[in-house]
This record gives structure tokens, C-alpha cells and sequence, in this order.
């Protein structure tokens, strides 16, 4: 089997090349999108200071999209590789040994990429695996099924089954849903106390049946240190794909937002003559609702269906500038007309955002790892629009965070999309590893980068 360099450490470490090619279903829409509104679309979020560098690619990992040169932005002096490929990657997690687990639900796997070079299934013939996270004790590996979170005894590189953390998830089997389930997929993460928290999806865009399911979807659920049944910890969280547990032991989530929204405002929207109230507008979708980087407590509701976040400074003006922290939530103009089902105001502003239709999956801290500004700090994968003219671009984005405040979203790496729209890659995760670099996985691109400071 051939394998390709990772380093680690200095040294140079062989991760190995392709899976079998899968097919990708289940996951959501992965358009290749162009703008067609006339603007150019974004490179990305914000790459004032990033510079373009080609990636690096090794020989036998050359396959498209790798086929011909690449290019992508990012910190100077910085370098981008790709380490190994795994079609339909999706999140990813370092194991007390200092190896790298890599889900791919599509296939029912869970990757290993070793240090000493062997990349191999680690499980398989699991549903749809994808959130992957550890105890503080590193002796417990939890799988989010799309069902269940399985729990693994972690020793030597092997994991043992050991039990079932969270059972009975719903999921497109669940009887009840008749395969109607747009956000399955689950992902989970442990706090310092050995809670264990699992994100579960809403069915669709607005379906308000989530919120009195048995389990509640839309939903972060909470099982208890030692176990017991898991408890809803978080409500009106649409999709809460992304999930980390941060060094103080907060709970964050990234959350992808609503589609299609309609005008929250009784008023004229840009050039109409009338009120655009309840109408769907394509230039007022693409930059609205802002997608939360939320800090969970115990009860919160992020407000999914009835209230979106709204980052216009001048709210209901087109072309405003907007501020993508501690935004208000407003009413749903067509699930919660005029505050009907819930004062939105009542609930407390997203402490960060994305802009619209970023769509952030995975969700990580990092703490003295990286240089500099990259030190202390919030990693997310952002997997770029579908719903949004011009699309927002994909990238891997870095939130500052000290003293428990998240600050502003900078891009870490970007340019996998060019001023037409076309994309190359979408990240899903990235995770910083314990040579001190950051591991990027890329579902369509079917790759796993390496993320390098200067040396």
C-alpha cells in the first residue's frame, strides 16, 4: 500500500493513500455553486493578512482534485499539504497516543492515521459515524452514531466495545420519520467532569414537530457524569453540527441556520413600494440569518424556529453593515408573526456568528499549541453556502478566545473557491495535533491536509 509523509514532531511519518471511492450521499447538499447574481464570490471570510501558497502534494495522493495545482491562503510563512486521502471525510479526533481518528459515515467507518504510518479502518459497519471525542481520562472513546453514542474502551490503539453512552437517537430509520431526517448525522463532545453532550439535528428547515419529540431534535442533550439517561441541555438549536467543549469546560456549538428565511419587517425592503413582510427575498437570504457560535448553559434556547439572528446594524435596511457579535434575535415572519409563539427578545444574543449561510461544521478548541495569534482559540471547519448569491466561501476560520469571551472570526485558511464560485475543496473539521500543526479534513475533496506554522 503506498503511503505518503505526515509529519510529527519534526520527523517525517507516512500516512497512507486512498480508500476504496464512495459514493457520497446523506450529507446534505455539495453543490458545486457559481455566482449569479453578477458579483464576485468571496475567497474568503476575512484574508487580509493570508497569502496565496500552492498545496503541497505528495507523490500517489495526486488524484482530482489534486490532479492539477492548487492554491489556498493562508498565515505567512505557512505551508499546507495534503497528508492523506479519505474520501467523504468528515470529523476528526486526536487519541491519547497521538493518533488521528477520521470519520466517514457514508462508508460506516472509523479511520486510523497512526504514527507509524498505517492508515486502517479502526471500527466499521457502523451507522452513519460521524462526532468523535474521549473522556478527560482518555481511556473512553465515544462514536455519535446517527442513532446511538457508542462507547469504546481505548487501549494500545484498538478500541474495545464497551457500551452505549445515549441509545433510541432518531435518525431517517426511526420509524416515525420515514427516512424524512435532513440532519442526522451526530456529533459529541465530553466536558472535564465526564458529562458527555450530543448534538441532535432538526428534520428539515422549519419543522417546529422537533421541539416536542421524544427525544427533543433540534436539540443538544446532556448525559451526566457516570452516565444516565440523557436530559436536553440546549433547545432551538437548528443544527448544532459543530461541538467542542472549551479548556474552562463551556459548552459552544456552531450552528448552521435556517434557509429561505423571509423579511422579518413591516416595511419596504431595498427598492419595493409596499411591505416586504413575509417575503422571500433572494438578496435578503443570502446575508441573513447569521449562523451562532453559541455558548450553551443548561436551558438555553437558541430560538430555532421562531427567531433567527439578525446582525444588521440598521435592521430591515438593505446593504447594511452588519455585526456578527452578540446579535438579537428576531421574530420568524412566517413561523412566529409578530411574536405570537415566542418573544424573541427574551432570549440572549449569539456571543459569535458566521455570516449566513457558512454552514460550520466541526468545532474545536485549541490551547498553546499554535503560535502567536493562533494560541488560545476556536478552530472550525466551514463547509461554504448553498443558499446564498454569491456563495460564501469555504474555509477553515479561527475565533480568538480568552477569559471565556469568543472573539471576531478570522480566516485561518482559505481560497478554496475562486471569484466564480467554483470550489475545490470544503473543509468539515480541523483539529490542532500535537506536532503543533493543525489537521484539516475535506469531504470533498476527499483529503486530509496538514496545516504547518513556520518552523
Amino acid at each position: 500500500m503506498r503511503t505518503a509523509p505526515f509529519h510529527r514532531g519534526g520527523a517525517w511519518i507516512a500516512a497512507l493513500a486512498c480508500l476504496p471511492v464512495l459514493v457520497a450521499c446523506g450529507l446534505g447538499p455539495n453543490p458545486v455553486t457559481s455566482a449569479v447574481s453578477g458579483k464576485e464570490a468571496p475567497v474568503a471570510a476575512a484574508a487580509a493578512d493570508l497569502v496565496p501558497v500552492t498545496v503541497q502534494v505528495p507523490p500517489g495522493l495526486d488524484a482530482a482534485p489534486f490532479d492539477e495545482p492548487r492554491e489556498a491562503l493562508v498565515p505567512p510563512g505557512w505551508t499546507l499539504s495534503v497528508s492523506a486521502r479519505i474520501p467523504d471525510a468528515r470529523l476528526a479526533a486526536w487519541t491519547p497516543d497521538g493518533e488521528l481518528l477520521v470519520s466517514v459515515p457514508d462508508a460506516g467507518r472509523v479511520v486510523l492515521l497512526s504514527p507509524t504510518g498505517e492508515q486502517r479502518p479502526l471500527l466499521e459497519g457502523l451507522t452513519r459515524p460521524h462526532g468523535l471525542a474521549f473522556s478527560p481520562d482518555g481511556g473512553t472513546l465515544y462514536v455519535a452514531e446517527s442513532n446511538r453514542v457508542g462507547t469504546y474502551t481505548w487501549a494500545g490503539g484498538t478500541a474495545t466495545p464497551a457500551g452505549v453512552a445515549v441509545d433510541g437517537l432518531p435518525d431517517a430509520d426511526s420509524p416515525d420519520l420515514r427516512g424524512a431526517y435532513g440532519h442526522q448525522l451526530k456529533s459529541v463532545a465530553t466536558g472535564p467532569d465526564g458529562a458527555v453532550y450530543v448534538s441532535v439535528g432538526s428534520t428539515g428547515n422549519i419543522s417546529v414537530e422537533d421541539l416536542s419529540a421524544t427525544p427533543p431534535r433540534a436539540s443538544i442533550l446532556r448525559v451526566p457524569p457516570g452516565g444516565g439517561p440523557a436530559e436536553p441541555f440546549a433547545v432551538g438549536v437548528r443544527n448544532g453540527t459543530g461541538l467542542a467543549v472549551a479548556p474552562d469546560g463551556a459548552v459552544w456549538s456552531a450552528v448552521n441556520g435556517r434557509d429561505n428565511v423571509p423579511y422579518p419587517y413591516d416595511r419596504p425592503y431595498g427598492d419595493a413600494s409596499g411591505s416586504s413582510l413575509g417575503q422571500v427575498i433572494d438578496a435578503y437570504v443570502s446575508d441573513h440569518p447569521a449562523e451562532p457560535l453559541a455558548r450553551l448553559t443548561a436551558g438555553r434556547n437558541l430560538g430555532w424556529p421562531y427567531c433567527n439572528p439578525d446582525p444588521d446594524t440598521e435592521p430591515g435596511v438593505a446593504g447594511s453593515p452588519q455585526d456578527l457579535a452578540d446579535v438579537p434575535l428576531v421574530a420568524d415572519a412566517e413561523m412566529n408573526p409578530g411574536g405570537r409563539e415566542l418573544d424573541c427578545t427574551t432570549l440572549a444574543p449569539m456571543e459569535q456568528s458566521f455570516p449566513a449561510h457558512s454552514a460550520p461544521l466541526g468545532l474545536s478548541f485549541t490551547s498553546g499549541v499554535l503560535p502567536g495569534p493562533y494560541a488560545d482559540g476556536a478552530l472550525a471547519g466551514v463547509h461554504g453556502s448553498w443558499n446564498a448569491d454569491p456563495p460564501v466561501a469555504p474555509e477553515v476560520s479561527f475565533f480568538p478566545y480568552r477569559g471565556g469571551a469568543m472573539g471576531p472570526q478570522q480566516t485561518l485558511v482559505g481560497g478554496f473557491q475562486d471569484p466564480s464560485g467554483a470550489r475545490w475543496g470544503r473543509p468539515v473539521a480541523a483539529v490542532a495535533g500535537p506536532d503543533g500543526a493543525v489537521y484539516i479534513t475535506d469531504d470533498d475533496a476527499g483529503a486530509v491536509y496538514r496545516l504547518a506554522p513556520p518552523a
